[in-house]
């Protein structure tokens, strides 16, 4: 039955839908024919789009329009008839938000154990589950064997190659080619900040660490960036404008680009920050905005490295430390180079861990609690 207050109203590009719930929704033709789900508009064994918009007019309007039920039911011009439900339109509506938790000042990185997380859908989806949350996850017990993260590519998808290395070594020697293959401490930072697209999530893997000091340190950049927003606006919208220059680079390998310190899409959401003090390379001074920016930027980098912005922890051999990194800054604290200390990290891509959550969910697996 259709309730006594639907209807639906014809406008000169639009349709209005008084649904029987008392939702009201605003759908364009052109949007309702390109969006018809029927077999003759889609690739039945694949579910792919095979109508094409530029096979109507532009100014097409329907023919009738009715409510059956909880269905919108059309008919073109043409004579085709397709159906929409209300669900589904009202789930598109609601759809598309990213969902994270700011870390509050007791947070720290769930744990899991390495091999159960390889080897049990249920944890495996919990685990991403938290980390798709939080940001950050640490597989506990791995083996302390060079090149273990390769054995991660099942649940975390394909290795992300970048030049310098498929699989980075960061231990102290003379000639590596950043501050991480020093002793000394290394800010918060993302990696790769010299590329367009920075690789989105890494896994630092310690294979042995018998240094004093050292501790690990993350931070949660959306949430810094979330504050510096509510308390000064001005300094948020500096930091997405400024284009900055960022370089990484040693004799073989030349990355540059030059992009903003944040990124927002459409609807103002947070998606990115590109944030490393080692590879910034210097601005023209007389852009426009040079001095507001950097009083922005002076302003983040402060909040940044901050005590109570700082999550710490030590990381033993067989800790692997995940990362979303174009939220998550990780960094260290300088550490006694007398001792051992060797990590190896590689990077994948957050698309492809979400993707394998949706994957598992639709096998009906279920997290432990």
């Amino acid at each position: 039955m259709v309730g006594p207050d639907a209807a639906v109203i014809l406008h000169s590009d639009a349709l209005e839908v008084h649904w029987s719930s008392g939702r009201v929704s605003h759908l364009p033709y052109l949007w309702l024919r390109d969006n018809c789900q029927c077999e003759d508009c889609r690739v039945k064994q694949t579910s792919e789009k095979r109508f094409m918009i530029s096979d109507v007019p532009v100014d097409i309007e329907p023919r009738a329009a009715s409510l059956a039920g909880d269905d919108l039911i059309v008919l073109w011009p043409d004579g085709h008839k397709t159906a929409y439900s209300n669900g589904r339109i009202n789930a598109l509506h609601e759809g598309g938000v990213t969902s994270w938790t700011p870390w509050q000042s007791d947070f720290a990185p769930a744990r899991c154990p390495f091999q159960a997380f390889l080897d049990d859908d249920a944890t495996a989806a919990g685990a991403i589950a938290d980390f798709l949350d939080n940001g950050a996850v640490i597989l506990e017990q791995a083996p302390t064997v060079p090149g273990t993260l390769e054995s991660l590519a099942p649940r975390l998808g394909p290795i992300r190659e970048v030049l310098f290395a498929r699989i980075h070594d960061v231990y102290v020697h003379a000639s590596g080619y950043n501050v991480a293959h020093t002793s000394i401490a290394l800010p918060p930072h993302n990696d790769f900040a010299s590329y367009s697209w920075p690789p989105s999530v890494q896994a630092l893997h310690m294979l042995e660490n018998e240094a004093g000091g050292g501790e690990s340190v993350i931070v949660d950049g959306w949430r810094v960036l979330t504050q510096l927003r509510e308390e000064h606006p001005q300094h948020f919208q500096s930091l997405c404008d400024m284009p900055v220059p960022f370089r990484e680079f040693d004799d073989d390998n030349e990355t540059y680009t030059v992009a903003p310190i944040v990124r927002c899409d459409v609807s103002g959401q947070i998606t990115a920050l590109r944030f490393s003090n080692q590879l910034m390379q210097t601005l023209d001074p007389e852009l426009p905005g040079v001095g507001d920016f950097y009083r922005a930027y002076h302003t983040l980098c402060t909040m940044v490295n901050d005590d109570a912005s700082k999550v710490r922890f030590r990381l033993d051999g067989g800790d692997i430390l995940i990362v979303a990194a174009h939220r998550v800054l990780h960094g260290r604290e300088a550490f006694d180079s007398s001792g051992r200390r060797h990590l190896q990290d590689a990077y994948f891509e957050l698309d492809n861990v979400r993707n394998h959550l949706v994957v598992l969910r639709r096998k009906g697996v279920n997290s432990h609690d």
